[in-house]
Order: C-alpha cells, then sequence, then structure tokens
C-alpha cells in the first residue's frame, strides 16, 4: 500500500494541477491526422440549410503579427464542416492577390482565420507589402514604395467592395485585429478588437435561445477554455444581431476591464453590411473548443448564413441593455 502513496499523490498533484489549468490556457498541439479524424466524426452530417448553389469559400490564413496556435487547426475544422455536410468547398491560401477584384469574385464568401497583423499599422496587406516586405512579400520588393502602398490599398478597397456587392465575410478569433485601425472595417465586422483579459474558462450565453444559429447550444451555456476578447471602435454601436453574450460575473477581475459590465459583452454575432453578410466569431483560441458538437454546427450556421443559403434574424436588438 506504502508504495501506492506515491503515484496517487502524484495523481492528486495532476488532477489539481488540470483544473488550475481551467485558469491559465491550455496547451497547444500540433494539427495531426487524428485531430482531423476527431472533428470528422464530431462535425455534422448535414447542413443546417441546403445550399442554394455551390459553394465556394477562401480560408486566409496569413498572419504578420501575433501567430495563434490554432490556425492549422481552424483551416482544418472549416474545410472538414463544408466537406461533410456538402455546403460549400474551400480553398486555403495565404497569397494576398486572392483579394484582387478577379479573384475575390469567385467566393461566395471569405474567411479570416486569425489572419493577425502587426501592431504598428494592423493591416495584412500593408505587412506584406510594405512593413514587412522582406519577410512575406519579397516578390513585391522592387516595387516603388508607393506603388507598394496603392497595392495594399487596392485589396483593402476590393475586400470592403466584394463584401458590400453581396460576398460573405467571416471572422474567426484574432481576424478581427486585422484594419483594426479603421473605423470603416470596424462598422463592416461590428467592432474592432481592443483587448482580452488572460486566458480562462469562459462561459457563453445565448442571447436568444430560439434563433437559428444558437439552437445547437440547446438553451445551454457553452463553456470553454479562451481568451476573452473585448471590443471598440464601432462596437459601443451595438449594430449587429448578437449571438453569444459572455458571462463577465464568472471572469476573474481585471483591472484593464473596471468597465467591463457597462454594457453587454458579446463575442459572436452577425450582420448585414450592404448587400454582404458577415459572421463574427471569437471562440476560439484553443482547438480544443473544436471538439465541442455544438460549436461546430454553430459555426456551420454562421458560415452559411454568410453565403445566403441560411436566411435568419439578422437585425440589431432594438432593446439591447
Amino acid at each position: 500500500y506504502n508504495h501506492m502513496k506515491t503515484p496517487l499523490k502524484i495523481l492528486a498533484c495532476l488532477l489539481a494541477l488540470s483544473t488550475s489549468g481551467l485558469n491559465a490556457g491550455l496547451d497547444s498541439f500540433k494539427l495531426t491526422p487524428d485531430w482531423e479524424n476527431k472533428i470528422q466524426q464530431t462535425a455534422p452530417d448535414n447542413a443546417p440549410a441546403k445550399p442554394q448553389a455551390e459553394r465556394k469559400v477562401l480560408v486566409f490564413s496569413l498572419t504578420t503579427g501575433f501567430n495563434h496556435w490554432c490556425i492549422p487547426h481552424t483551416s482544418a475544422m472549416v474545410k472538414i464542416l463544408g466537406e461533410k455536410s456538402g455546403a460549400y468547398t474551400t480553398v486555403q491560401s495565404n497569397d494576398i492577390e486572392q483579394f484582387l477584384p478577379k479573384n475575390i469574385s469567385q467566393y461566395d464568401a471569405i474567411v479570416l482565420n486569425n489572419s493577425c497583423p502587426d501592431r504598428k499599422n494592423r493591416d495584412v496587406f500593408l505587412d506584406t507589402l510594405v512593413n514587412k516586405v522582406d519577410q512575406y512579400g519579397a516578390k513585391y520588393k522592387d516595387l516603388p514604395l508607393e506603388e507598394r502602398k496603392a497595392l495594399a490599398l487596392k485589396f483593402y478597397t476590393s475586400l470592403t467592395t466584394y463584401i458590400a456587392e453581396g460576398g460573405g465575410l467571416i471572422v474567426l478569433h484574432g481576424g478581427i485585429t486585422n484594419f483594426n485601425n479603421s473605423d470603416e472595417f470596424s462598422e463592416i465586422v461590428g467592432g474592432s478588437f481592443n483587448f482580452h483579459p488572460k486566458q480562462q474558462e469562459v462561459r457563453l450565453n445565448t442571447v436568444d435561445h430560439a434563433h437559428p444559429l444558437t439552437k445547437p447550444f440547446g438553451g445551454e451555456p457553452f463553456v470553454h477554455v479562451d481568451e476573452p476578447y473585448l471590443f471598440n471602435r464601432a462596437y459601443s454601436k451595438l449594430n449587429f444581431r448578437p449571438l453569444l453574450e459572455m458571462d463577465v460575473a464568472k471572469l476573474q477581475p481585471d483591472k484593464r476591464a473596471k468597465d467591463i459590465d457597462e454594457i453587454p459583452r458579446y463575442v459572436s454575432w452577425i450582420k448585414r453590411h450592404e448587400q454582404g453578410r458577415v459572421f463574427f466569431c471569437s471562440p476560439s483560441h484553443n482547438a480544443q473548443s473544436f471538439e465541442q458538437p455544438a460549436l461546430l454546427q454553430f459555426i456551420l450556421g454562421g458560415i452559411q448564413y454568410t453565403l445566403g443559403d441560411l436566411d435568419c434574424p439578422d437585425s440589431p436588438l432594438l432593446h439591447q441593455h
């Protein structure tokens, strides 16, 4: 019996550590065929809406700033959701020339997958062509500086025009930091990234249990470990249809977030931008979150909304707190 005490003590310590780990980050892990297979098994067999046409989605994951470890997992997850359900096919590319008008027009929606830019300008196009041209845009290096700046603006304008004219936009987690200094893009997406308290267990409540997109949660809170994103710029207008709201009372105190309970803190929403449709989903910083079937069903529904295949209430709530 005595010789078993030590392993038991170790086990108790490990359990304590794993529990306390909910208040810290989760361990990163490399994308593997086993994990993809797990997502393949967990993903819904059927899409919530029948595609009205063959749909093609661009997954853009170029990051010139903070590199989220979950980027390859998120790409794989989006691809699997479309393939298994038949809702859409994906093209995965980090080539900024996909945003040229002649190229972007082939897609029904664009996914910005954690495409975090450098903090200086918060613009992944400008980083590739100007700020970090040696690292990300060697082929453009010989172009005059003004021409490269103009090209960065052309890519940005092509994206905003694409959305306004009816293209779909899906912004996943850190993707919202893109064009973070632009009031225009903030209006398009519904807000801009401000900061986040430390990674911890986050409890999300569905704003409307009966909304077609939140039905996968069955009226139950969605609990996972994530970075609790907070937003600014256009966010304060709440000019979107909120889907998931953070239970801020459950978050650990953070000196920078003293006003956290003054307005609702949503982490996912949908909205119109002229003819286009936008879906923002902050979950998740951690690929482990995608192992929960409800989140996969939710993301698939959101993507189908942007594709124009799933119609659902998307106007802002009239009486937000």
